[in-house]
């Protein structure tokens, strides 16, 4: 157990949907007996998607857009104040972009898909890097969640393509 008596503890990106495979994700890890952190950029539905899992103090909402450095940064710190530690990060957070073809792309809409499928999970990696190098014991596991599309882009789909190749291990 850890420091707050509650166990193992993971954080899942990309969280605040009810159907998609953030919530799919935490439930599987609450009945392997984490608690769960939950991160989305949108507070209504994440803490809705907290609500429905029935885990009570197991589980935590903490609305983030992963693509900024200081709400990460500030997420972090609420997983080490009320859990003390972290074991695990899922890297899940992902957006696309219009279906248009490449050249009818705005830059705001690359930018979009970057910082939030790419710079987002560099920003967590790094955080839960810190943290769990800091804590005791020390260590933990980190899961960077890509694409299919990575490998057999769909038409169209280039800044969520371009995006979601797994870091780490082969490519």
């Amino acid at each position: 157990m850890n420091s707050s008596g509650k166990g193992k503890v993971a954080l899942v990106t990309g969280a605040g949907t009810g159907t998609g495979i953030g919530k799919a994700v935490a439930l599987a890890l609450l009945h392997e007996d984490y608690s769960v952190v939950l991160i989305g950029r949108r507070a209504e539905p994440l803490n809705e998607v907290v609500k429905g899992l029935g885990a009570g103090d197991r589980a935590l909402a903490v609305p983030c857009d992963v693509g900024q450095p200081d709400a990460v940064r500030a997420a972090f710190d609420k997983v080490q104040q009320v859990f003390g530690r972290l074991d695990l990060l899922f890297n899940n957070a992902g957006v696309g972009a219009p279906p248009v073809p490449v050249e009818e792309l705005t830059f705001e809409q690359w930018q979009n898909a970057v910082n939030i499928n790419l710079t987002g999970s560099f920003l967590c990696a790094q955080q839960a890097i810190r943290l769990m190098k800091a804590q005791s014991p020390r260590g933990g596991r980190i899961i960077n969640n890509g694409s299919i599309s990575a490998h057999a882009p769909r038409p169209n789909s280039a800044p969520y393509t371009a995006t979601k190749m797994p870091f780490g291990g082969r490519g």
